[in-house]
């Protein structure tokens, strides 16, 4: 008889008496290369061919790596640690990279969850080492999936000013090749608008412009968000919604295929522009307070002050003139409420902005909006809206009126959205959605994108990690490649179902009731039957 092309597959069955089934299929391994590796064992460097279709960039191609664990309970995950630990640390040493892939790509996904990052071994082996002890540990992130397997949807976050940092993005454009990539196009998109080089101010080239500008920095932390959601989407983390503050709702407008990312570039480096002629008319001021408190003060206060955001329960901005401004903060400080001037040298989100509506409207004409591919909450109306109102008029009052920001998010709390990925260079708004959704009695997961001044391959690492141990993250798509190696088997957990004593004594099978209907075996002494002794 021919055999049937493919792996060969044997399987076993087996019935017990009790009624227990048991069923086993092995099929056989891969065939091996050369050096040993399996054959479909490492992609092309900078790749991933998880999908179908043309290989898809990389996340990460070096130099951090990282060791996802998963085990049905805590007591066998520390176990699991345990074993690898002493695996990791034996004979031979196998690659940390080799380790970490063969991790992500032949290992099943169970509720209890943790992550090792380190750019060395030596990191890797502590983390583990802690998790099997029980201990904290750098690099070392743990936890569970909720009962029901899901703490809610997704949400990207996109924020406004304040995240940007000199040197954001240049570390992770060398190390990540879907960031390059997706900054490369944005890049592209800005050219027409803009009289300097994307990559030129990233790299702090002599000559361009600094983050200072506030035409620039508009523009370089568009292209940053726009960027990091393509990381977070190719690590498998996809927004089931959008929701943006301030300038930051040009970048969710992207993400969210409201705007094309001609489009968006057109209105963030244009209206950027236009932006220019509210410098030194004002600044803005932080009120650690609710929103009631602070419009009780501004009642019958100076006129040029309003509102400019509202970004949690507790968490208010006023925008207008800098006197006024310092007036209202003394008024506070005299009530006990914590206030701080936002470094920012005009009024936003208030009667400033009206001087330069004109040139924004004008400017912006030729702007096409669409529906979007996931839902888009507006960050202005903190509420659901299609999109194709996302015109030049949309953008001039995006700047001008209150940045419901708080709303939005308790509306999506509501919806059934637990996962809040703040998509930026530093988390300016994660504590604000905490606590709106503390508000709501929601357990909702808030995680950040990259910090200040930790910008490369292990920053992106560590978040993907703290998303990992609550949501679905793509590790093959995110870890450089590497070979597939035998790793320590899973540590089962063993515990006996099986009553370590019977009522009648052991070997009486009267406990199961077989003496009711005359069964020859519940009469004792009772021993097992031989093979021609069946009861």
């Amino acid at each position: 008889m021919t055999r049937p092309a493919g792996p060969a597959a044997p399987g076993r069955s087996a019935f017990g008496i009790s009624g227990t089934n048991a069923h086993i299929i092995v099929e056989e391994a891969p065939a091996a290369t050369a050096d040993g590796a399996a054959a479909d064992s490492a992609p092309a460097e900078g790749t991933d061919t998880s999908g179908a279709g043309e290989p898809r960039p990389k996340v990460l191609t070096g130099p951090a790596t990282a060791w996802p664990l998963s085990a049905r309970t805590a007591a066998a995950l520390a176990a699991q640690a345990s074993r690898l630990a002493g695996y990791s640390a034996g004979a031979g040493e196998p690659d940390p990279a080799d380790v970490g892939w063969s991790l992500a790509t032949t290992r099943s996904l169970f509720e209890h969850r943790a992550v090792a990052v380190g750019a060395d071994q030596a990191q890797l082996i502590d983390g583990i080492r802690a998790l099997a002890a029980g201990t904290a540990a750098p690099g070392l992130v743990s936890g569970a999936v909720p009962t029901g397997g899901s703490v809610g949807r997704t949400v990207f976050v996109f924020p406004g000013q304040g995240g940007q940092w000199v040197g954001m993005g240049r570390e992770l454009a060398e190390v990540s090749p879907v960031f390059a990539a997706r900054l490369a196009e944005c890049g592209a998109a800005l050219a027409p608008f803009v009289e300097w080089d994307l990559f030129e101010v990233l790299g702090g080239v002599e000559g361009a412009p600094g983050l200072e500008r506030l035409d620039v920095v508009h523009v370089v932390l568009w292209a940053v968000m726009v960027s990091l959601a393509a990381v977070w989407e190719a690590a498998g983390v996809v927004p089931d919604a959008v929701i943006g503050h301030s300038q930051g709702e040009i970048a969710a407008a992207c993400v969210a295929g409201v705007l094309s990312l001609g489009d968006g570039a057109r209105v963030v480096a244009l209206r950027g522009r236009a932006m220019l002629g509210l410098v030194g008319g004002g600044g803005v001021l932080a009120v650690a307070a609710s929103l009631e408190v602070v419009e009780a003060r501004l009642v019958g206060g100076d006129v040029g002050l309003a509102v400019a955001t509202v970004n949690g329960p507790g968490a208010v901005t006023v925008s207008g003139p800098v006197g006024a401004l310092e007036v209202l903060a003394g008024e506070f400080a005299g009530v006990g409420v914590r206030t701080r001037f936002v470094p920012m040298d005009y009024a936003p989100h208030g009667p400033q902005v009206e001087g330069v509506r004109e040139e924004i409207v004008g400017v912006l004409a030729g702007v096409v909006p669409g529906a979007g591919r996931v839902p888009w909450v507006s960050g202005l109306t903190g509420d659901y809206v299609d999109g194709v109102e996302a015109g030049a008029g949309y953008w001039y009052e995006s700047l001008r009126g209150t940045v419901q920001f708080a709303r939005g998010v308790e509306r999506l709390g509501r919806d059934g959205f637990g996962v809040f990925v703040e998509v930026s260079p530093h988390p300016v708004l994660t504590g604000g959605v905490v606590e709106s959704l503390e508000g709501l009695g929601v357990a909702g997961v808030v995680v950040g994108s990259l910090r200040r001044g930790d910008g490369g391959a292990g920053a992106v690492a560590g978040v993907v990690a703290e998303a990992y141990v609550r949501v679905s993250v793509d590790w093959a798509a995110v870890l450089p490649a590497g070979r597939r190696v035998d790793l320590p088997t899973y540590a089962f957990q063993h515990q006996r179902y099986w009553p370590s004593s019977l009522a009648g004594g052991v070997g009486n099978l009267r406990s199961a009731g077989l003496n009711a209907v005359g069964h020859r075996c519940s009469a004792p002494p009772w021993s097992w039957p031989t093979a021609t002794d069946w009861c």
